[in-house]
């Protein structure tokens, strides 16, 4: 098992990428909504900021990945 330190320097960069990817993303689509009635229902969209609360909460937080798995293969 990897120590603490070792995870960050192995999939920090990473991770910072991804994260600024999808920064982007929902840069572009806000920039794509010229007004609220621009915007579309879809829930997709709102399964983005769902799955980036669930990341930013630091407590309680084991199986992340499980956790985002189901959110995002849950049929509504």
């Amino acid at each position: 098992m990897q120590k603490p330190q070792e995870v960050l320097d192995s999939y920090y960069l990473e991770a910072r990428c991804q994260l600024l990817e999808i920064a982007a993303l929902l840069d572009r689509f806000d920039r794509s909504c010229e007004s609220d009635v621009d915007r579309p229902d879809d829930g997709r969209i709102d399964l983005m900021y769902e799955s980036l609360t669930l990341l930013s909460q630091r407590e309680g937080t084991a199986n992340r990945s499980e956790r985002l798995l189901n959110l995002f293969s849950d049929p509504e």
